[in-house]
């Protein structure tokens, strides 16, 4: 049974206002497509029913399943290459002539999904930053259960087939069962952490890069303004912030300025925009 009209727009009002995503009617097929598993995890004859069933009796935990299922989790290993190849190239050689005295580099990989981003930082990093040097590695999102795989750290052949060079894989995975899992001492240096980026962010010590990727394209334009600030509020005054490809920080605020790093670009704090408090690193 397909959703009426009504129906789909109480849903997509639903996942606006618990994150901000922007839903059209154009995503009708997809909207559907989704909740089918959690009608069937719900007991609900089909996705018209579980939408009735709310609607009657709105539960927190049906709520948070519908608004997972219907947040993009699209990931891959070193997705659109040419960020991290920027990273490893220009902005670590640039952080640790900047960090010399501290040795350490904090990164937030923000909607991380099921933890392809961080891992793949924390790859390209421990093989690019000098003996001695540390880095920690914070992955966020607003799915529970793209966290929990994230941290379990264990991957399909599939997935792994997914942009993962076949050197990286034997270096930093070990084989178990069915699965890869990610070698421990990448793990060591990585936390995830619930963050919903469309609300005010918990206080948290400033980060030197921050990849926010394909993310801000979900967000009407006054949730990209208040994303970007937010950030720009924990983005070391010298630090880097790379958006997708797609994405940009002009006509949407000016606190930043676009840098060209290789074959793509990265954005940095104007100088005297609002900058991130001090702390380690």
């Amino acid at each position: 049974m397909s959703l009426s009209p009504t129906d789909l727009a109480f849903v997509a009002n639903l996942v606006r206002r618990e994150s901000s995503i922007v839903l059209g009617p154009e995503k009708e097929y997809l909207i559907e497509a989704r909740l089918v598993p959690v009608a069937r995890e719900t007991g609900a004859a089909n996705v018209a029913d579980l939408v009735a069933r709310f609607q009657r009796s709105p539960d927190p935990r049906v709520r948070q399943r519908v608004v997972e299922a219907l947040t993009t989790n699209e990931t891959s290993w070193f997705r659109d290459r040419e960020p991290f190849r920027a990273l490893t190239d220009m902005v670590v050689p640039d952080l640790v002539r900047a960090r010399a005295s501290s040795r350490h580099l904090r990164v937030w990989s923000a909607a991380c999904s099921s933890g392809q981003e961080p891992y793949s930082l924390a790859i390209d990093l421990q093989r690019t930053l000098p003996p001695g040097w540390t880095y920690e590695i914070l992955g966020t999102d607003i799915s529970t259960e793209m966290l929990d795989r994230a941290r379990k750290g264990e991957f399909s052949q599939v997935e792994v087939n997914r942009g993962l060079p076949a050197q990286l894989l034997l270096e930093h995975f070990e084989r178990v069962g069915a699965y890869w899992r990610i070698a421990p001492g990448l793990r060591r240096a990585i936390s995830f952490q619930q963050l919903n980026l469309a609300v005010p962010m918990p206080a948290m010590a400033p980060f030197d890069v921050v990849f926010l990727r394909n993310v801000l394209i979900y967000f009407d334009v006054e949730t990209k303004r208040s994303v970007l600030r937010s950030v720009g509020r924990l983005l070391r005054p010298d630090g880097w912030l790379f958006l997708g490809g797609a994405e940009t920080t002009i006509g949407v605020d000016d606190n930043y300025v676009r840098v060209t790093t290789g074959r793509t670009s990265a954005y940095r704090l104007r100088s005297g925009a609002p900058m991130a408090a001090a702390g380690k690193g």
